[in-house]
């Protein structure tokens, strides 16, 4: 299967003050959302938006970093048929040359998850529902 633009996640510093900004947008962002440290909404044709925190992304990416002009707070995710796909595409992309920047692992909230670098440096993640266990 090919795998499909879902979400389009944001790295944030104030989690209340980005979405006061994107509600003022026309974003439907849940009222009770400023003090969590991951916030999802969904956009017009199916995709997603996501912000997390800094120190969300840290959580589990110990090497992030504030962006310096070289890095970026925007990333794109690819949703995958199957953990199984996440590992094939990831292999596929740094066997072609794309810097991978998380090797694929079993996410804590229950994704195949995994992040290759484009030719630009932002991070693209791959990802996929784990199995119920």
């Amino acid at each position: 299967m090919t795998p499909r633009l879902d979400m389009i996640g944001l790295v944030v510093s104030d989690m209340a003050a980005s979405l006061a900004f994107y509600r003022r947008l026309g974003l439907d962002v849940p009222a009770d959302a400023a003090d969590q440290p991951h916030v999802e909404a969904a956009l017009p044709g199916g995709l997603r938006i996501a912000w997390d925190t800094e120190d969300t992304i840290r959580s589990f990416d110990p090497s992030w970093t504030r962006p310096d002009g070289r890095s970026s707070r925007r990333e794109l995710a690819f949703l995958c048929d199957s953990p199984a796909e996440v590992d094939a595409l990831y292999a596929e992309l740094t066997a072609a040359g794309h810097p991978g920047h998380l090797k694929p692992w079993d996410a804590f909230w229950g994704q195949r998850y995994a992040v290759v670098l484009d030719p630009d440096g932002c991070g693209v993640s791959l990802f996929a529902a784990l199995a119920a266990q």
